[in-house]
């Protein structure tokens, strides 16, 4: 069964920092390109940030220099480091992982106010 775990969401103000995780099992991780999306209220799910199996990294433009992905094959475990954060990434972030199928994780809040 696979199984991807989100973490690391919460409350913080702008200009503050988050560090998203993402836990895999049931898969062979090493295999998949795994990706950060995120939806707000009201809008599309879209992708925020993904990296593939050999490690090749694609950003959101609005997120570009703010945002770090990266992965632990040996954790089977994705990261996503959000630093300069704006209310306008308030959104429930999704964990992605995309090979012939794609799996979601639960998903993890992100609210950025003061």
């Amino acid at each position: 069964q696979v199984q991807l775990v989100e973490s690391g969401g919460g409350l913080v103000q702008p200009g503050g920092s988050l560090r998203l995780s993402c836990a895999a099992s049931g898969i062979i991780f090493s295999d998949y390109a795994m990706g950060w999306y995120r939806q707000a209220p009201g809008k599309q799910r879209e992708l925020v940030a993904q990296i593939t199996s050999g490690g090749s990294t694609y950003y959101l433009d609005s997120v570009k220099g703010r945002f770090t992905i990266s992965r632990d094959n040996a954790k089977n475990t994705v990261y996503l480091q959000m630093n300069s954060l704006k209310p306008e990434d308030t959104a429930v972030y999704y964990c992605n992982a995309r090979r012939v199928v794609t799996h979601w994780g639960q998903g993890t809040q992100v609210t950025v106010s003061s």
